[in-house]
């Protein structure tokens, strides 16, 4: 491995989440290039179909469960004005 020619600054909060991505015997470098180059490996349908459809619906029926109360809560709101 080549002695590093620059060096960055990174905020306490980057750092700690370097910390935690780092696997044993990784150096920053490492965690840095492996981060970037999962990013560039993505694609949009990752993720698409990992849920059951029992776990989707439970989450959509939060999410307009949710809607739902902000939206008669910001209705007592403005009844209140």
């Amino acid at each position: 491995m080549a002695t590093a020619d620059e060096q960055i600054r990174v905020s306490d909060r980057v750092k700690r989440q370097l910390d935690r991505r780092r696997r044993e015997g990784e150096s920053f470098n490492d965690v840095l290039e492996r981060v970037l180059n999962e990013n560039e490996d993505a694609d949009f349908y990752d993720g698409f179909g990992i849920l059951s459809d029992e776990d989707a619906d439970w989450i959509r029926d939060k999410h307009e469960s949710s809607k739902k109360q902000r939206k008669e809560r910001m209705q007592r709101l403005d009844e209140g004005t």
